[in-house]
This record gives structure tokens, C-alpha cells and sequence, in this order.
């Protein structure tokens, strides 16, 4: 039995099963490459989704955390520690363009807490309605996911908390028709993520911004995938200003952190006994945070996510198997030409790269935004006998499918 069998059995019998079986059981990291436990070395062109921002085992994150925790690992929320402070006080900064934006901060433990806060910080507006958008993902709690729209994960688990209204992504025309006087906040990504990294049409943040002011509703921006210098910038959203802003994945750079930020009159809101949380805040995550975010300052890596993106984005449309490539900075999405994008996963394994398919016929890649030269053009390289095996895989599978259905 393989290492790999080994682990996925124990893995098996001891975890509940939500996510399937593991791929691969990695051992260590370095920059943006990780190995197996049989010593497989791999291009991580997922970083745990969007969130290793500094890829594996950055000397500066493993400095500060260990730092940190050498000092004060918890304390709770009846304290409060230096990098807290300095944290909210630098992201308020980030969200401002360089001055310290008019907000308040509530740290949590994820995206989906972050979206759980700002979820009830609409309710203190004393309306319940949010219009969100089809195709968007805000997490999996039963908050968070009464404003996800894709039924596989919402059906489960009906009711959900309500009052909520889906709109076409995109489509402004569909957003100002659903928004009303009774309509707490609107909710979108600037660019959706799981749905395989969709960018909307120019000017539709904008509009959306436009909209809530119109009704007097909050403008809520989920930048949990896209935050934190994922897009060549430090927001996607840069230029529209929301009422709430959510992020988390990239903040923390592996570390669990995530923000709802309220700016302006949201960021009074939610007031003592309204909202609370066990470990949003750590001084441990805080000190975690501002090292990702020095990091990316003296790296300058927002320059070089925007320049290692477009190279990505040219060299893997050069393909004429992949149909559409989208997205901005290292958030990459591309759509192929046949429903093969769980086999082009797999071949990417066997040729050393980890990738992500979101949808069957469609490709997302978010790797660590300490990506190298030598990593783009190793993937551009093996880029096409990755497509060449998937498709034959594919073609196979086909054709299986076709002489079992015959036969039955």
C-alpha cells in the first residue's frame, strides 16, 4: 500500500467526510512549491486557496508568529494587544489609499466569520433585506450561506436565515430593479472566485455603489479571495468605496484571520453585546497579518502579481483548448473547451502542479503571490502535455460512458 493509500485511509476513519479524499498528504513547503510525503515536489498554483500569500514557510511570517507567541499567544477580548490595534489601524489605512479610512474593525477567525459579522451588522439597520448575486460564494455557516446562491450547498440545510434576493453578477439593470427602500445592504465580490473567477462588465461596482445610495441600503464588498494584493492591488474594489468591507484568506498568509470592516456609519453598528468572537483578534494572528501585509510592501509584490498575471494569463490562452482566460493579477480563471477540467487537474499533479477546477469545464489559479519567473514558465512549458493528457483522460472516460451506456 502507498504512502499516499496509508494516509487517505486513516484520513478516512478518523475526519468526517466533507471534503472527499485527499489528493495528496504534503509534508513540508518552500516559497511557492510543496512536497508529498513520498517526496514529490509540486508548484502550488492553489495556495490553500487563496490564502498562502507568501507561499510556504516565509522567514518573515515564521519570525513574527514565533515572535508573537513567545510573548502572548490569547488573551481575550476583555484585553487588548499592540498588533490588534495596529492591524485595524493598518488595514483602515489600506482601505483608505494611504490615510486612515473613517472605520472600525472586527477581527475573526475566517471568511465565513467575517461575512457572519457583517451578515448581522445589516440587521442593525433595522431592515432585513440583501440583495446578493448568483454565483457568489460567501462561506458555508448558515449566515454566510443564506447569501451563497448555489443550491448543492444550500438545499441541505433549508431554511435559511432570509430575506434574501438573487440577481444576475453583473447585470446592474437586474441589481437596481431589486434593490429597495426596504433593502438592508448589497452584497458582491469585485471579481467571484469560486465561480471560476468571473470579472464583471467596467463600471458595475460603481453602479452598485450608486444603487444602495439611492435606497439608503450599505454597499458590502466581500474581498475574501480577492483582498489582500490577489489582484495587483491591495483591493479589488479600489476606486468604489464600500460601506463593508470582508477579508480574510491572504491576510493571515496561512494563519487563520479574517476582518469585517465597517466604514463610516456602519463602523458604529454593532455596539457591546451585539457580536463577539473567541479568537478574532489573537495578538498571535494580528502579528501574523502585519507581517503579510510588510511583506508585501517591501517585496513589492502587488507590482509583480500584476506582471507575473499577465505573462499566466497570455501563455495559458495561447492554447487554442482554452476558450476564455480572465481575472486580474495572480487570480486566474480559464474556461476550456471540453468538460475537462478535473482531468487537467489530475495530469497537472502528474506533471508537478497543483491546480483547481471549479466547475467541469473551467480552471482557477490563485498560487502565492511570492511566485517566481521560473515558476510561471515552468507551467507555461508543461503547460500543453498537461492538455494533451487530460483531454485523452477525458476522451476515455467518454467513450467508457458511451459502451456502458450502450450496453445497458
Amino acid at each position: 500500500m502507498s504512502t499516499l493509500d496509508q494516509a487517505q485511509q486513516r484520513y478516512a476513519a478518523s475526519l468526517m467526510n466533507t471534503f472527499g479524499p485527499p489528493k495528496l498528504q504534503l509534508v513540508r513547503g518552500a516559497g511557492a512549491h510543496v512536497w508529498d510525503a513520498d517526496g514529490n515536489e509540486y508548484v502550488d498554483y492553489l495556495g490553500g486557496i487563496a490564502v498562502n500569500a507568501l507561499g510556504h514557510a516565509h522567514p518573515a511570517l515564521v519570525e513574527a508568529v514565533t515572535t508573537q507567541l513567545q510573548t502572548l499567544g490569547h488573551v481575550s477580548n476583555f484585553f487588548t494587544t499592540e498588533p490588534q490595534v495596529e492591524l485595524a489601524e493598518k488595514l483602515l489605512e489600506l482601505v483608505g489609499g494611504g490615510t486612515a479610512a473613517d472605520g472600525r474593525v472586527f477581527f475573526t477567525s475566517s471568511g465565513t466569520e467575517a461575512n457572519e459579522a457583517a451578515f448581522k451588522l445589516t440587521r442593525r439597520t433595522g431592515r432585513t433585506h440583501v440583495v446578493a448575486t448568483e454565483g457568489g460564494f460567501h462561506g458555508r455557516t448558515m449566515g454566510a450561506l443564506a447569501l451563497t446562491s448555489k443550491e448543492a450547498y444550500r438545499t441541505p440545510f433549508a431554511p435559511l436565515p432570509g430575506d434574501v434576493t438573487f440577481v444576475p453578477y453583473g447585470d446592474a439593470d437586474a441589481l437596481a430593479a431589486a434593490v429597495t427602500d426596504e433593502t438592508a445592504a448589497v452584497l458582491v465580490e469585485p471579481i467571484q472566485g469560486e465561480a471560476g473567477v468571473v470579472v464583471p462588465p467596467a463600471g458595475y461596482l460603481a453602479a452598485a455603489r450608486s444603487i444602495a445610495d439611492e435606497h439608503g441600503a450599505l454597499l458590502w464588498i466581500d474581498e475574501v479571495q480577492t483582498g489582500m494584493g490577489r489582484t495587483g492591488r491591495w483591493f479589488a474594489s479600489e476606486g468604489v468605496r464600500p460601506d463593508v468591507l470582508t477579508v480574510a484568506k491572504g491576510l493571515g498568509g496561512g494563519f487563520p484571520i479574517g476582518a469585517c470592516i465597517g466604514l463610516g456609519e456602519a463602523g458604529a453598528l454593532l455596539q457591546p453585546g451585539n457580536h463577539g468572537t473567541t479568537f478574532g483578534g489573537n495578538p498571535v494572528a494580528c502579528a501574523a497579518g502585519l507581517a503579510v501585509i510588510r511583506t508585501i510592501e517591501a517585496e513589492g509584490l502587488l507590482e509583480r502579481a500584476t506582471v507575473l498575471g499577465e505573462r499566466l494569463r497570455s501563455g495559458l490562452a495561447a492554447d487554442d483548448r482554452v476558450t476564455e482566460v480572465r481575472g486580474a493579477g495572480l487570480m486566474i480563471g480559464l474556461d476550456l473547451s471540453a468538460d475537462a477540467a478535473a482531468e487537467v487537474v489530475a495530469a497537472g499533479l502528474r506533471h508537478g502542479f497543483v491546480l483547481n477546477n471549479t466547475t467541469p469545464a473551467r480552471i482557477r489559479l490563485v498560487p502565492p503571490l511570492v511566485l517566481t519567473d521560473a515558476d510561471v514558465d515552468a507551467l507555461l512549458a508543461a503547460w500543453p502535455a498537461i492538455l494533451d493528457d487530460a483531454y485523452a483522460a477525458s476522451d476515455a472516460s467518454d467513450a467508457s460512458d458511451i459502451a456502458a451506456g450502450k450496453d445497458s
